[in-house]
């Protein structure tokens, strides 16, 4: 058993930033991992956790967290009847392979290229969240045949390169493809399940050499998960509140910046340690 004095210290963070992942994500209606991934990465590494597999542990323990709360949240899109079965159907196959390749790929690299790509990523989805409009379009209808069997394994790979759900990805591609909001956002809880459920199996036979944080299997460390699940679960309705008592447009706008500069920061670091 590690000692008191190392675990709580961790504890304790790890319970702050499950917390305020929760509110975003009640809040603004962003996934809780885009926010979880570089938030662990700094709190680990504050604690002396800064080998050269950090990112991994980071990476698959935010995909753990998903899925008890991808798994809530389409529970409760479907009893309104906004999850789009057929989509997360057609879609399911592509995704979950996606997944498992980027699991494979994630467990050959190390922490610099890991913060590279997220890094890239998180500035794309940045961009996006503070510049993207409603009326964008790529077609009405969503893609089938060879484009769907391209871009499906694309929405799972990527999103497990950034430990993230189906949120950055899939709603951008559903509402680009004429999807109402309301519905993109209820199907992509499904797609976050699709892409957690798979990586974080394989994800726990990832084989952590070395600076292991406490309670860690593999490269899922469950006292991490155990904690923000139940903070997020807390503190996501706080959000929800929030997001009804002000108009949240604005602080989008504020968080894609605040993404913009911690995907910067990320990329400082890869490049420059």
């Amino acid at each position: 058993m590690p000692e008191l004095n190392d675990l709580l210290p961790m504890l304790v963070l790890i319970a702050l930033i499950g917390g305020f992942a929760g509110v975003l994500t009640g809040l603004l209606g962003v996934g809780g991992g885009i926010v979880l991934v570089p938030a662990f990465f700094y709190a680990l590494q504050s604690l002396g956790y800064d080998g050269p597999q950090l990112m991994q542990i980071c990476l698959a323990t935010s995909l753990a967290t998903i899925i008890v709360t991808s798994a809530r949240s389409v529970h409760a899109h479907n009893k309104k009847g906004a999850v789009d079965w057929e989509i997360l159907r057609t879609w399911a196959p592509g995704i979950m392979v996606g997944a498992i390749l980027g699991v494979l790929l994630v467990a050959q690299l190390r922490t610099q290229t890991l913060q590279a790509i997220f890094g890239g990523l998180a500035l794309i989805v940045g961009l996006y969240l503070g510049f993207g409009r409603s009326d964008w379009r790529l077609g009405e209808t969503m893609p089938r045949g060879i484009k769907r069997a391209i871009l499906s394994p694309m929405v799972g790979f990527l999103s497990v390169l950034m430990g993230i759900g189906g949120g950055s990805f899939g709603v951008p591609l559903m509402t680009l493809h004429g999807r109402p909001i309301h519905r993109a956002v209820a199907t992509a809880a499904g797609f976050g399940l699709l892409i957690a459920v798979p990586s974080v199996i394989a994800f726990l036979f990832v084989d952590i050499a070395q600076s292991r944080p406490p309670l860690t299997i593999g490269a899922v460390n469950l006292g991490a998960f155990g904690i923000v699940v139940t903070m997020t679960l807390i503190t996501a309705p706080w959000g929800v509140r929030l997001a009804h008592a002000m108009d949240p447009k604005p602080l989008r706008r504020v968080f894609a910046g605040f993404l913009v500069l911690v995907a910067l920061n990320m990329l400082r670091k890869a490049l420059w340690g």
